[in-house]
């Protein structure tokens, strides 16, 4: 993994500087692996620290992302509440070498008495945990239990005195490796293993690197990953003096949190170097912080993951219905192309009558004098022949006037079928928008009340139940922001949140934006009773860009007007308004702009 035993000790150094003195004011389990720390210092500065045992993900850093609970805490979070909620930390140590993090702590036992406990956090692929023991080194609990015997090394339990994760064997610490012992080492892999990569020989001989750093190492030396040892013409004098300096590079301390992205910005990689082997097949940039590299490329990373994986259901429901109405709409548009036939219809209807004295039962076709071309002629009415003159007449003009009704009704159902797949589609674009399984629930309750998901049927008790939970459950807030000026700025989260926010919560004063003729949020500037500078209101039609179907364009106009000039349709779907006397400002969506903006208070 990136967070290699040197990457790990950027994050304590840093961390460090960061929660040394802090109090813990909760502790939270969102998710099986994951421990959030809600910190407290003197000053009244708040942070979160997120600790995750995951075997991909395993990582210790401060967290901008906010995770949603379970109803009933797990048992383990249960018990670090009661050792440690008020706890002061005192020191962030980590063991030479090792992917391990010791969190020291004071706090107080049960008589009240002032005593010390130690969290910590091992990272170590699939036997990663998170282990709480007492003053004396015991282990009251961990996140995951280890016995011996699936190790066949150590047990991780309850009870036992704590013992450091074992020392890989055969590997050496690259921080104690001597320039004397390097040289000697190289030798003696060039007269055993001479066609073997550099790089997958520094791994098999030192902790503490990454695959990454050493193909970077290599890469260094002779400018590509892949060299391999017989290929060195210096007796590996330029690998030496590579692997010297990111060694001192450690050993000083000079570490940087870079990010290496690819060119549509996903995250590839990350060290505490900079890495130059990718070249300019991704982009490195370097992050303010290691705990904003980690967030970003976890925790990010996994809450979309997450959320894509739960919506995934939801988002089927409702492309099926999407697709299905689009189905129906081409059939509904090819039988109005049909009406416009209907005219056709009256005139042979009129045709015959006026000539009905020329016609006879039992005849196939008629050939009229077409007084209806502007050009004359004669038109080819076709007859049944088991139908008189008179009934053949008629037959026309029903199929004139069943046209014409079909005319009306079609014209109608395509109206309001495509007023409700401008409505699917504003919810897709929602599902695509989610930010945590609450706007997740929020659709989907939106969802129910439309009818796109049906209710499941429960028995009387159950449902009651259910119904009662639900009227407990409290609304989420709209997204908040405070604009440069100071003004705030809400930005709805889904469709029925937007006509809450728009149409009950706003004041008519109030300023309201959207992105034009396309699905976004609605965005309001709270006025209180002034009226929104041009610089709040450019920043709230770059919010409104943002949270739209047009996130990733490059310029987007975006509609403002007061809020009473937004009204609701007669019918209309959940976040659909009209409005008039507006104005347009084109701009262009920026996430940094709104993670400035945004107020998480």
């Amino acid at each position: 993994m990136p967070l290699d035993a040197i990457c790990l000790s950027a994050v304590k150094n840093e961390l460090s500087g960061q929660i040394t003195g802090m109090k813990i004011d909760k502790v939270q389990q969102p998710e099986r692996d994951v421990i959030i720390l809600s910190l407290r210092g003197n000053g009244g500065q708040t942070c979160r620290l997120l600790i995750s045992a995951g075997a991909d993900d395993a990582r210790v850093h401060l967290t901008e992302f906010k995770l949603d609970n379970p109803n009933r805490p797990p048992m383990f979070c249960m018990l670090l509440r009661k050792h440690l909620t008020g706890a002061r930390i005192i020191e962030v140590k980590q063991p030479p070498a090792e992917r391990v993090i010791s969190i020291r702590l004071e706090t107080s036992d049960a008589m009240g008495d002032r005593t010390e406990k130690q969290l910590i956090i091992e990272m170590i692929g699939r036997l990663s945990s998170v282990i709480l023991t007492d003053n004396d080194g015991i282990i009251i609990d961990c996140l995951r239990r280890i016995g011996g015997e699936l190790t066949g090394k150590r047990s991780v339990l309850p009870g036992l005195l704590y013992r450091n994760p074992p020392a890989q064997e055969g590997k050496l610490n690259p921080l104690e490796v001597t320039a004397t012992d390097f040289s000697a080492l190289l030798e003696t892999v060039k007269a055993n293993r001479s066609d073997e990569q550099i790089d997958k020989w520094l791994i098999s001989a030192f902790t503490a690197f990454s695959p990454l750093i050493c193909r970077e190492i290599v890469w260094r030396a002779y400018g590509e990953t892949d060299f391999r040892i017989y290929s060195m013409s210096d007796d590996g004098a330029a690998l030496q003096k590579a692997f010297s300096e990111l060694i001192s590079q450690a050993g000083s301390g000079s570490f940087e949190p870079w990010l290496i992205s690819s060119h549509d910005k996903k995250p590839m990689d990350f060290s505490f170097t900079h890495i130059g082997q990718y070249e300019n097949a991704y982009i490195a940039e370097r992050e303010s912080s290691f705990s904003a590299l980690l967030d970003g490329y976890y925790t990010k990373s996994a809450q979309e993951k997450r959320i894509r994986q739960r919506s995934s259901a939801t988002l089927k429901i409702i492309t099926t219905a999407r697709e299905r109405l689009i189905r129906k709409l081409n059939t509904q548009r090819l039988e109005l192309d049909e009406t416009s036939k209907r005219d056709f219809y009256r005139e042979c209807g009129d045709m015959i009558t006026s000539n009905i004295h020329l016609l006879k039962k039992g005849q196939q076709l008629f050939m009229a004098e077409d007084y209806f071309s502007s050009t004359g002629g004669l038109r080819e009415i076709k007859l049944d022949t088991l139908k008189t003159p008179q009934q053949n007449a008629a037959k026309y003009y029903k199929a004139y006037t069943k046209a014409k009704n079909a005319q009306t009704i079609l014209t109608k159902q395509i109206e309001n079928g495509e007023k409700e797949l401008e409505y699917i589609e504003s919810v897709i674009e929602l599902i695509k928008r989610i930010e945590n399984e609450s706007d997740l629930n929020e659709i989907r309750e939106e969802l129910l009340a439309t009818g796109y998901i049906k209710q499941k049927r429960t028995d009387s008790k159950e449902h009651k139940k259910g119904k009662k939970k639900h009227s407990n459950q409290k609304e989420s807030s709209p997204h908040r922001f405070i604009s440069t000026s100071g003004m705030r700025i809400y930005v709805g989260r889904n469709n029925m949140q937007n006509d809450r926010l728009t149409l009950k919560t706003a004041a008519k004063s109030d300023m309201w934006f959207h992105a034009q003729k396309i699905h976004g949020a609605h965005v309001v500037v709270s006025c209180a009773g002034s009226f929104a500078d041009e610089k709040t209101r450019r920043e709230a039609a770059t919010l409104a860009a943002y949270y739209s179907a047009a996130r990733l364009d490059s310029k987007v106009p975006v509609d403002y007007t007061f809020i009473k000039n937004v009204k609701k349709p007669s019918g209309g779907r959940p976040g659909m308004v009209i409005y008039n006397d507006y104005k347009t400002i084109i701009t262009t969506p920026d996430e940094n702009l709104v993670k400035q903006l945004r107020d998480d208070s």
